[in-house]
């Protein structure tokens, strides 16, 4: 019988070392520069997520952009303005060395794409310009000094981060947000001199930095162009042509490496609903036809097929990633052991995207441990062996049941798994028949896969539990993951009250009703106060089945969270497409025979539309009556039953999104507990105040206050 635990042949060309200038990386797979929420303001939560990534086999581990001077100060991310930073890139660097992955940083300047709202500086960019998002700030056009300036800062910091460890040194000039893609870009330089008009002009700073860099570190670190594609249409042309692929057979061999992908962001990292695995395989595979270089690419490759088609078909040298990796840190390591089934496949849904467009640390819905690593302690792979004596029941296999049984079977312990239905997976089965959502199932497809494998978790599909049956389990510890409902009286983000007249207009419906394939027919009225995926996927669904829809939310963008998953432009153009009517900024304010009254969010002016029924996408409710059922017992019957605690899970505590349900079973199978506790249960990176560094000049009234109150 085979082992399944043998990588085949067919894969071996992925651990094929590969040479970048003068260091070497050890196989193919590349974690790509990406953003992560914590950056400079999470130091030590940073390092240990980036070394997690080495130790499960990257041969390339990258940082997210490294901010190279206060004028271009991206709030977020990292820096290396100058010498002081680069103790927090260290940090990083050792992590990634630890594990035998050479680390690489993205070198950026952001011009116009940040107001510096922080550092208060001017935004500098090729041509005098707004700067991106409402804000009143504009950027002025950079003079012959300032692009000497740039020049110098970007070459201070490249000998910085090679002082920091660094072994991949990146000139950033991609995804339409930094200074050599604006100068790169006929829409942003309009300038007249030898940095502007022609191609080669506009691509002159483009290749002095590369060049600067190279004389400054390039005996020991790589140096690598990061190239976005798509934003340099030549509109002017007779047949239009991406001119970014000029530039790069314009510079074909002055990099070490390559790497090629998609602008602005919203194209390069689209969601599963937008893009399949490998969508960009089409834009980018002409760079291997133009330069000897190694090139990477992304594309959400989750298939080691796929993987293996990419570089035998010429497309790339490197399998890039940046949500694959976070989904699953480990990949590169269970493709090369074989073990292709416990590979966690990220389902594109961008709640990491999501993360860092919050400023908060990194999430993952597939991989719980993610942003945990250093805070919690948690590792993807190696849990702990249980240390107590318990026996857990858990009800409820959505999402939070489903992680809490995988966790605490790894941990050793006997868990018994029930749900009412005959097939495991909760909600994530439901929402994942919905249009775009298939990648979904996955999140319930691998934790079955996993308990499989787990004699010490027993299943019991199609049981509706009681407290009776509770009481009788011998199990000491209960987890309720029961999940939630949506309300269906309209109270939701917006409306907090029931909305009047529900009871003598047109039908009304839920989200749970059409899941269920209880549709409606005819003009439907999608009311949407969540304003994440739900009501989106819901009136594409109905606008599919022939409904005539219209979407009413009182936000002023359709679907208006997914602005942080990057994909609400998309959202909004096929709702727009599909649907007969868009309200925003718009309320139900009422129903009443044969349609709803809408009503302005600001100014409460009144519209009666006919309707033939009501979708109601607002708030939800936990599903919490056997937990509320078990705990108002009386005294001594839990115990009496050998039960110690009973815990909430996931959207039984709090209704949120897969990725929380994930976490909070996650969490239930770590401590098991989920609620609150008078002291804080992760680690914190707390600032040391001190006054080391020097005063600037004339700042008397400081050092007055450093010397202390006996000065004055």
């Amino acid at each position: 019988m085979q082992n399944p635990h043998v990588r085949p042949a067919r894969y071996d060309i992925l651990f094929e070392p590969v040479r970048i200038g003068p260091v070497t990386a050890k196989n193919r797979f590349f974690q790509v520069p990406h953003c992560n929420g914590m950056g400079r303001a999470y130091p030590s939560a940073m390092a240990a997520m980036r070394g997690v990534k080495a130790e499960g086999g990257w041969a390339v581990v990258c940082t997210e952009q490294c901010d190279v001077h206060y004028s271009g100060n991206h709030l977020r991310e990292l820096r290396l303005w100058d010498a002081k930073d680069i103790p927090v890139l260290a940090r990083a660097t050792e992590q990634i060395h630890g594990h035998g992955a050479l680390a690489g940083v993205e070198l950026a300047h952001n011009g116009s794409f940040v107001p510096n709202l922080d550092t208060r500086a001017i935004p500098i960019a090729p041509s005098a310009t707004a700067t991106r998002g409402n804000f009143p700030v504009t950027a002025r056009e950079m003079d012959k000094a300032d692009i000497r300036a740039f020049r110098r800062w970007h070459r201070e910091a490249a000998l910085n981060a090679r002082r920091a460890g660094f072994d991949v040194i990146y000139v950033y000039a991609g995804h339409d947000m930094a200074l050599p893609a604006h100068f790169l870009s006929r829409r942003h330089n309009q300038r007249t001199d030898e940095y502007g008009g022609s191609l080669e002009n506009r691509a002159r700073l483009l290749r002095e930095l590369v060049e600067d860099t190279k004389e400054a570190v390039g005996d020991t670190c790589a140096v690598a162009i990061r190239l976005g594609v798509g934003t340099l249409l030549d509109t002017s042309s007779a047949s239009p042509r991406d001119e970014a692929e000029d530039v790069l057979e314009m510079l074909a061999e002055l990099p070490d490496l390559w790497d090629v992908n998609l602008s602005p962001f919203e194209r390069d990292g689209q969601t599963a609903r937008f893009a399949q695995e490998g969508f960009q395989q089409e834009y980018v595979r002409f760079a291997k036809k133009v330069t000897t270089k190694p090139v990477v690419g992304v594309g959400r490759f989750t298939s080691p097929d796929t993987m293996v088609a990419m570089i035998k078909s010429g497309t790339l040298d490197f399998i890039g990633a940046a949500r694959p990796s976070i989904a699953d840190p480990f990949l590169p390591k269970k493709i090369e052991e074989g073990r292709f089934d416990d590979i966690r496949e990220c389902i594109g849904c961008n709640i990491c995207v999501a993360s860092d467009k919050l400023s908060v640390p990194l999430r993952c819905t597939q991989n719980p441990t993610m942003g945990e690593e250093w805070r919690r302690g948690w590792h993807p792979e190696y849990l702990p062996p249980k240390d107590t004596d318990d026996t857990v029941m858990i009800i409820g296999a959505g999402p939070a049941g489903l992680e809490a049984a995988v966790s605490l079977g790894r941990r050793g312990y006997r868990v018994l798994l029930a749900d009412r239905e005959r097939e495991l997976g909760g909600r994530v089965l439901r929402e994942s028949a919905l249009p775009g959502l298939a990648t979904w199932r996955r999140v319930a497809e691998w934790r079955l896969g996993q308990l499989r494998k787990l004699p010490g978790v027993q299943l019991l599909p199609g049981n509706e539990i009681t407290a009776e049956m509770v009481l009788e389990a011998e199990c000491s510890l209960i987890g309720v993951a029961t999940g939630a409902r949506w309300r269906a009286d309209g109270v939701g983000r917006n409306h907090r009250s029931e909305i009047p007249g529900l009871a003598d207009g047109p039908p009304v419906y839920t989200p749970e009703d059409l899941m269920a394939g209880r549709l409606p027919t005819g003009r439907v009225v999608v009311f949407d106060d969540d304003h994440y995926y739900m009501g989106g996927v819901l009136a594409e669904l109905l606008a599919e089945r022939g409904c005539e829809v219209v979407f009413v939310t009182p936000d002023s963008l359709v679907s208006s969270y997914t602005q942080n998953t990057a994909e609400q432009g998309a959202i909004q153009r096929r709702i727009l497409e599909q649907c007969a009517e868009v309200r925003t900024s718009t309320t139900v304010s009422s129903v009443e025979p044969g349609g709803v009254r809408l009503g302005c969010v600001f100014t409460g002016r009144q519209t009666p539309i006919e309707a033939d029924a009501l979708v109601l996408v607002t708030g939800s409710l936990p599903v919490d009556g056997l937990y509320r059922e078990l705990e108002a017992m009386e005294p001594g019957v839990l115990e009496a039953a050998g039960i110690r605690k009973v815990v909430r899970l996931g959207d039984c505590l709090g209704p949120g999104i897969i990725a929380a349900a994930v976490h909070s079973g996650h969490l239930f199978a770590r401590t098991l507990d989920t609620g609150l506790t008078d002291w804080t249960p992760f680690r914190r990176e707390n600032v040391e105040l001190g006054w080391d560094q020097p005063l600037p000049p004339g700042s008397e009234t400081l050092r007055l206050l450093a010397e202390g109150p006996n000065h004055g």
